[in-house]
């Protein structure tokens, strides 16, 4: 997944329903060491809601999202 995909989000959280469609405005690699190097991607995702949260952008890694064809 890359900057400019259209993806949906498979985990609820607080005021975004599962299944919502976002698309992806930024991916950033983080490091983390517990006992080990450990490196994960945060991805930051615009909404497209009929909600309020409509164009809010929110965080979300690797397995909460699947990409749209």
């Amino acid at each position: 997944m890359q900057p400019g995909d259209l993806v949906r989000i498979t985990r609820a959280s607080i005021g975004v329903p599962k299944d919502t469609i976002g698309l992806i405005v930024k991916a950033r690699e983080h490091e983390q060491n517990v006992d080990d190097w450990r490196v994960y991607t945060l991805f930051h995702i615009q909404l497209v809601t009929d909600t309020k949260l409509n164009g809010s952008v929110r965080r979300y890694l690797t397995q909460d999202l699947r990409k749209i064809n």
